[in-house]
């Protein structure tokens, strides 16, 4: 099986979506069947990674930043196994561990494309790390330069790309590699059972956005930006958020996309079936 829609297919369908005036969605899903659900809800695309896997496991996606899986193998029999032959109706991509030192990754890029994934992105991404264990992993080459060249080689091999950005720099140096789609990314999610308690606040998100997309507006005005994570929970949440910031293209979801929903219908559910009595038979 090779990619189901190239670069130039991905790029038109998602312009076009935009210029009938809806906003991008982006759903990030660790099982088969919210990637199937997701994808016939209408989803822009579906994205999966290890994080995503975590999640569904009823764990924080936070796990995905501890050494106890092989992420790009996850990724790789994820959709392999489970994402690939249900999700039919939009692109699939694949989140990669770019820094990967014990890959060639243009070679798993390739065994990526060839499996039926349409595109990367970089998940888990360093951009989210900080303090002396990043300056390690910069200094050691597993760095967000490194990053930016893995995307960089994708987009030359014809895939789709998007990229995790938390500054001015991540996002100009992912967008001279000519990646596709810039997602600025707030931190952790809030909210739902294992959300974080602190995250970044709503304008202090929207000063984030405010300064990456002014950075972007001179030389790479035709990029798409969304955005992901903080305090954005809901539809509601990000359309207010897009009234305050009306250059974004759209957000991407990942515990709203499928661990809040799930959260709430299957404990409801639950309670609904708890509910009945049994007749009595005398």
């Amino acid at each position: 099986m090779a990619a189901k829609s190239d670069r130039a297919a991905i790029l038109s369908r998602l312009r076009m979506e935009i210029e009938d005036g809806h906003a991008i969605y982006d759903a990030l899903c660790g099982s088969g069947i919210t990637a199937k659900m997701a994808a016939r809800g209408g989803a822009s695309m579906v994205t999966t990674h290890s994080l995503a896997y975590f999640r569904m496991q009823g764990l924080s996606s936070m796990a995905g930043y501890l050494p106890i899986c092989d992420a790009n193998a996850l990724t790789l029999e994820l959709g392999e196994r489970a994402l690939i032959n249900v999700v039919h109706e939009c692109p699939l991509i694949a989140g990669l561990l770019c820094v990967d030192p014990t890959r060639d990754m243009r070679r798993f890029l390739e065994k990526i494309a060839a499996a039926g994934y349409d595109g990367v992105m970089n998940c888990p991404t360093v951009a989210l790390i900080d303090g002396k264990f990043r300056s390690d992993l910069e200094e050691t080459g597993m760095g967000f330069a490194r990053e930016v060249a893995v995307l960089a080689m994708a987009s030359g091999m014809g895939l789709f790309t998007k990229a995790f950005c938390t500054s001015v720099d991540e996002a100009v140096a992912m967008a001279e590699a000519g990646v596709d789609n810039i997602i600025i990314h707030f931190g952790n999610s809030s909210g739902g059972t294992i959300g974080s308690k602190t995250v970044l606040d709503r304008n202090a998100a929207l000063g984030r956005s405010a300064t990456i997309l002014d950075a972007l507006s001179t030389n790479f005005s035709n990029r798409l930006v969304t955005c992901h994570g903080g305090a954005i929970e809901t539809s509601i949440d990000f359309e207010q958020f897009l009234q305050a910031e009306p250059r974004l293209h759209g957000y991407v979801g990942g515990s709203s996309a499928e661990r809040f929903p799930i959260e709430k219908s299957v404990v409801e559910a639950t309670r609904q079936f708890r509910s009945i009595k049994l007749p009595k038979t005398k």
